[in-house]
């Protein structure tokens, strides 16, 4: 009889995920703007696959390009079809591997299966699903955020299949990833969507608010924005009925509450997200999620400010403010829940907190790279645009990768002189600090910005984990 073994990368433990072997590659979700935007460009998105073993002779370097067969899709968050979360008890497919990168079209509702075997280095288109499937098995569409759970593959969509409310979580089949449906039964008064995590072992889900598809695909509707129709809202469910429980509201003049990041120690019942904006001071926040009394409650643990500008250093939006919003637009949390990672895409600040004690985070580390009116250096090529965005921690802790890109529509209002595309690396010291890798800043084409960064094996946000 054979013996079956699981998936060596896949980890019972977060704790045992930290010891596991560092990364060699990372692959990266690239879009090209202008096949985005509809302008005359038919280049098509890509996923860039970069060296990041620094035994390599490639180490830094782009080494491998998987061109996609359509222009337009507009690629955001991916994720794995598989990862610790199979070593659940409660999984049906303890012996699944992790081999297949799920990769989404924001703007196309497209869905793409990438076969990362024999070759990591070289992933193969293997299986795409066109927007119509989606739409007629699921009835959402602009598909978002993928995360690999115990049972099946869960991808959140911002919106109906017609493009309008609500958007929700629909499901893909483990083995020949099918549409298998929408994932809500009851979904109470939840409407907007973004992103969506779960605290495992205590059978709860949670779902974050971004805004509608008309609200977001042209740009920031600025009158939406001041009337507070984008989201402000975290919902919790029942995850294994698929019930609504309670909506949680950050409070008045919040707007998009947007990366959910739950503690990794499956005992804990707290997570942390972030708000893009405050309208009254457009300062950004980070709120502690937790359950007090069977009651989820929310706290604002940290205020980020808007930094003073000259009205002749910022684009037109911001003007009549004279002052940097900060932006966070994604957060991480390292495996051991210790280090809480914030990117605030505005100033230009990749920021690190100690949030040991979640309720009284501390500052413990900071690094400039691009920003609205900075536009701090890189060591390798000097004054650069954009700033941290997507923000990627490595299994150990010691890595944080970030990228420069929000969203095609978007990118150009903050940085009206167009962003270059670009990934740098920071190193993160175990008792607290950041220091920026001088030397990793790979060359990437010019017509794609990169978004999310995902790594071989496993990463920060990759995984879910059922022990202690």
């Amino acid at each position: 009889m054979p013996l079956l073994r699981p998936d060596p990368t896949f980890y019972p433990s977060p704790r045992m995920a930290m010891k596991a072997p560092r990364e060699r590659l990372a692959y990266v979700a690239a879009m090209n703007p202008k096949a985005a935007l509809g302008e005359d460009d038919t280049r098509p998105d890509a996923l860039l696959v970069v060296d990041v073993d620094p035994r390599s002779p490639d180490y830094g370097k782009v080494i491998n390009k998987v061109d996609l067969p359509y222009a337009g899709d507009e690629l955001h968050h991916f994720g794995w079809n598989a990862c610790s979360s199979a070593l659940c008890p409660s999984s049906p497919h303890p012996h699944v591997e992790r081999r297949y990168l799920i990769v989404p079209g924001l703007r196309s509702s497209r869905l793409y299966i990438l076969d990362t075997k024999p070759d990591p280095a070289s992933p193969k288109i293997v299986k795409v699903l066109e927007p119509e499937e989606v739409k007629e098995r699921a009835g959402y569409s602009r598909l978002h955020t993928v995360h690999c759970g115990p049972d099946n593959i869960y991808l959140s969509a911002l919106g109906s299949a017609d493009g309008d409310l609500p958007g929700g979580l629909l499901l893909l089949d483990h083995d020949d990833f099918e549409v298998l449906g929408r994932w809500e039964v009851d979904r109470g008064p939840q409407r907007l969507a973004y992103d969506f995590w779960w605290h495992i072992a205590h059978d709860i889900g949670v779902t974050s608010e971004w805004g509608s598809p008309q609200h977001i695909e042209k740009g920031v509707d600025l009158d939406a924005l001041m009337a507070q129709q984008y989201g402000r809202r975290l919902h919790f469910w029942d995850l294994r009925r698929r019930k609504h429980l309670q909506a949680v509201d950050l409070g008045d003049g919040w707007q998009m509450v947007l990366e959910l990041r739950p503690a990794h120690d499956p005992t804990k019942t707290y997570g942390f997200v972030n708000a893009v904006l405050n309208l009254q001071d457009l300062s950004s926040g980070i709120f502690l999620w937790y359950r007090e009394n069977g009651v989820w409650k929310v706290r604002e643990i940290i205020r980020i400010p808007a930094e003073p500008a000259e009205e002749d250093q910022l684009p037109p939006a911001l003007k009549p403010f004279k002052a940097v919003p900060p932006l966070v637009t994604d957060i991480n949390l390292s495996l051991d829940d210790r280090f809480l990672y914030v990117s605030c895409w505005g100033t230009g600040e990749l920021r690190q907190y100690d949030v040991s004690d979640p309720f009284n985070p501390k500052l413990t580390g900071s690094l400039r790279l691009g920003g609205i009116v900075a536009r701090a250096p890189h060591p390798k090529v000097g004054p650069v645009n954009g700033g941290p965005q997507m923000v990627e921690v490595s299994r150990d802790g010691r890595r944080v990768y970030f990228t420069n890109s929000l969203y095609a529509a978007w990118d150009p209002i903050f940085y009206p002189d167009g962003i270059k595309g670009w990934m740098a690396l920071a190193h993160a010291d175990p008792e607290g600090g950041l220091t920026l890798d001088p030397d990793f800043f790979p060359e990437l084409p010019d017509y794609l910005r990169p978004h999310q960064v995902r790594l071989e094996g496993g990463d920060s946000s990759s995984d879910s984990f059922c022990f202690p």
